[in-house]
């Protein structure tokens, strides 16, 4: 048996292929799964439970049908789909998880994050993080009519590639590359405050597979691939993991 790990899909109706790819997979291996993990962005945006989008119903409804098959589905919100509430889980028939995690895989603890918390070099971001994680905040957005609150998610993907654009002005990729991925001294502190060997996440859209030694520990950060133009799974059973492209 196997645990099933995704991240970062992005799901829009302006991309229905990719949808369907998520069904599909969703359908032929999360019903034979040990587990299925989401870890954050499963949504391009969300703005609500009370969002009446096709592709939310959708994506409850292929979810449902794992949990009801009896395979435990869990989710972290991602920095895209952090208003996903109580109401759309109980639809979907998934259980939040906290950001971070901490899960025991086939014996060996496991930290599981969406990925944004490492990246702490990105001061902006983590500043519309932390205001967008308040519970006032979230009570005041989540009061607007479903409109005005639809206008804001725009304004907000304009604002993030606006952000991306000026990080890279002059050429300059380095300096983007290195914002917007994880801070190596944020990675080294997680690891030594929950003092785990083996971390999971996505966020940076950098699937690959890193190692580092703290002092007598080798540590390993599994980050795991977005689903723009195909799919990316992490395949964990007893004899070790498997970080994959699934094709559109």
């Amino acid at each position: 048996m196997t645990t099933l790990f995704i991240s970062d899909l992005h799901l829009d109706s302006s991309r229905p292929a990719i949808t369907e790819l998520f069904g599909q997979f969703v359908r032929r291996e999360g019903k034979s799964a040990d587990a299925l993990y989401v870890l954050g962005d499963l949504f391009e945006a969300w703005v609500g439970d009370d969002d009446p989008s096709e592709v939310g119903a959708y994506v409850a409804s292929a979810l449902r049908e794992v949990a009801d098959g009896g395979v435990p589905v869990y989710f972290i919100r991602g920095n895209r789909d952090f208003l996903v509430g109580q109401d759309y889980a109980a639809h979907a028939g998934f259980r939040i998880l906290s950001d971070p995690a901490v899960v025991v895989l086939y014996g060996k603890p496991t930290l599981l994050l969406h990925g944004d918390l490492l990246c702490t070099d990105d001061v902006a971001y983590q500043a519309f993080r932390t205001q967008t994680r308040n519970p006032d905040w979230q009570a005041q957005f989540l009061s607007q009519p479903l409109q005005a609150r639809l206008a804001f998610a725009a304004q907000a993907r304009a604002a993030s590639r606006a952000h991306q654009a000026k990080l890279r002005e002059g050429g300059n990729d380095v300096r983007f590359e290195t914002v917007t991925d994880v801070t190596p001294a944020t990675v080294e502190a997680t690891f030594a405050r929950f003092g785990i060997d083996t971390m999971i996440h996505g966020h940076t859209h950098r699937p690959a597979v890193h190692t580092l030694r703290l002092g007598e520990r080798e540590c390993t950060r599994i980050v795991l691939g977005d689903w723009y133009e195909q799919g990316s799974v992490l395949r964990v059973d007893a004899d070790g993991y498997r970080l994959e492209s699934l094709q559109a």
